[in-house]
């Protein structure tokens, strides 16, 4: 099925079967919600304002509002940087996801 670490096009139907199907789309669920809120107040929690965290991260302010919105989507690596602006590990921040 699989060759040298390639999926070949034709064995994406045997894939979706052994996962159970595709994975949803996430950007609309419970869990994301509770992933902005949660980024949301650990920012609040730190004292610092959505400017203040764009200006730690070099982005703009939009892109800490639109993470907090949902309006985009944060990937592991900039959750990591995020959490070392806020002075919080990312284990730490995880934890706390999982808890709650």
């Amino acid at each position: 099925m699989f060759q040298g670490g390639n999926i070949r096009f034709w064995d994406i139907g045997q894939i979706r079967s052994i996962v159970g199907g595709w994975m949803p789309k996430t950007i609309f669920s419970a869990g994301q919600e509770h992933l902005q809120t949660l980024l949301r107040e650990t920012r609040e929690t730190a004292g610092v304002t959505q400017a203040e965290l764009a200006r730690r991260l070099n982005v703009p302010q939009s892109f800490v509002s639109k993470i907090e919105s949902g309006e985009r989507r944060i990937d592991l690596v900039e959750l990591q940087a995020v959490c070392a602006a806020l002075n919080t590990s990312l284990t730490d921040f995880v934890t706390r996801f999982e808890k709650s």
